[in-house]
């Protein structure tokens, strides 16, 4: 039996938000055996209003991140946290904030693991479930397509290509039995085309972002001054978004992963019709093997 996990001790951090460029404090907390991922914006007045269970029904908008909400509250950019709680292997943790958004930090998410790190990750009495993926499911069209196949462990490949003379085409392959996601995939950042800044801006995206947090590429590579952590970084970051988003199942999946030009939207919808099918999947991991449905879960009032 595998056990879930959760944090040792509170850890706390303070940073900007990428969109919305208004600074934030965030606190990664324990919790209880099957309480999942729940976050909560302590800047509203306690109540089960001002909670959030990160799971794929929550999310209420996926451009140029990831957003989740109950109908009171939202959070916004909250792929990279939950992408590191995937890597870490943290099943069960509240994030308590005070604004809107998730800190972007250096845009990658080895922040995020530093400070799981930093505070432990210890073991519950309670056995950690994953969702087998049964049947293939596929999404989009020829250019831009996300599926999940069955197979005995989680893998993801990531493919990008941009019309674009310093991206063109990447790709990266990711399997946690023989790659670190902390040395491979965490330290991946966001990025953009330094021709797309003004129209981010325009739409009122973006206003947080700073070549100390983005990497942006110009027609003859990133004219970040640290360049390139990674020949494939932005691939990489692909992947690390795929990774958060794909967490909001609840569950760890167990299947093989495969995209091109696939973004938050795209992974919002593969999980939705993954999950939606019955016959598509299964909850494993106890003695009840066959079982359907969500893990049972602490009462989110009981976190507000």
């Amino acid at each position: 039996m595998t056990p879930q996990h959760t944090l040792k001790s509170s850890i706390h951090c303070t940073g900007i938000g990428v969109h919305s460029n208004r600074r934030v404090h965030m606190e990664l907390r324990p919790a209880a055996p099957g309480t999942g991922i729940v976050f909560c914006r302590v800047d509203r007045p306690a109540g089960s209003a001002r909670t959030i269970e990160a799971v794929h029904e929550n999310v209420v908008e996926t451009r140029l991140c990831t957003t989740i909400g109950n109908g009171s509250v939202s959070v916004r950019t909250i792929e990279h946290l939950m992408a590191a709680f995937a890597g870490c292997g943290v099943d069960n943790a509240v994030v308590a904030l005070d604004g809107e958004e998730v800190p972007v930090m250096d845009g990658s998410a080895a922040p995020f693991v530093f400070l799981i790190e930093c505070a432990g990750v210890v073991e519950q009495c309670a056995p950690r479930r994953a969702i087998e993926v049964l049947k293939t499911v596929r999404l989009g069209d020829e250019e831009r397509w996300i599926s999940v196949a069955p197979a005995e462990t989680f893998s993801l490949r990531c493919d990008i290509d941009f019309d674009h003379p310093a991206l063109g085409h990447q790709s990266v392959f990711f399997d946690p039995l023989v790659t670190s996601f902390r040395t491979e995939i965490a330290r991946a950042r966001t990025f953009c085309r330094e021709a797309d800044v003004a129209g981010i801006l325009a739409a009122g995206m973006g206003r947080g972002g700073s070549l100390e947090n983005t990497v942006v590429i110009g027609d003859d590579g990133p004219i970040n001054e640290e360049g390139l952590r990674y020949p494939d970084e932005c691939a990489r970051h692909k992947a690390l978004d795929c990774i958060g988003d794909l967490y909001l199942a609840g569950a760890p999946l167990v299947g093989y992963v495969s995209c091109r030009r696939s973004g938050h939207g795209l992974n919002h919808s593969l999980l939705t019709a993954l999950l939606e099918d019955p016959d598509a999947w299964r909850l494993i991991g106890d003695e009840q093997e066959a079982t359907y449905g969500e893990p049972d879960r602490e009462p989110v009032a009981a976190i507000a």
